[in-house]
């Protein structure tokens, strides 16, 4: 009895693309991505290590708020390349990740206001 699934012509590995030349193409967007996100969080690391907390609230503040923004911007790249949501349209896209953005969003939020109302709850006793 013949098998079916080892037709010659017609296999999966043709069907779905996978030649050699998709396997490179693909390899060097995961590289790309991949020195993206490592520069992106270099630049994070370097800049929590150079700054240091002493150096003024208002500094610290917006070092921290670039943290939060530099880690979305992670979040979404990799939401855009490896699940493919960057293939879509400019409409989809949004309505993805808009959701998520204010979700997040908000969960800054409630935990800034939190810690301010612990941290002046513990100045004030």
């Amino acid at each position: 009895m013949e098998r079916d699934d080892l037709i010659v012509n017609d296999s999966y590995a043709v069907n779905a693309k996978h030649d050699e030349a998709h396997g490179k193409e693909m390899r060097k967007t995961i590289l790309k991505v991949t020195v993206i996100l490592s520069l992106i969080t270099a630049f994070e690391v370097l800049i929590g290590a150079t700054i240091p907390r002493e150096s003024g609230t208002a500094l610290w503040t917006t070092v921290k708020f670039g943290f939060i923004f530099l880690t979305l911007v992670k979040a979404a790249y990799i939401v855009l390349k490896f699940m493919h949501l960057g293939d879509e349209r400019r409409n989809l896209k949004f309505v993805v990740l808009l959701p998520y953005t204010a979700f997040i969003l908000y969960l800054i939020f409630i935990a800034i206001t939190e810690s301010n109302y612990v941290f002046d709850m513990f100045q004030a006793g």
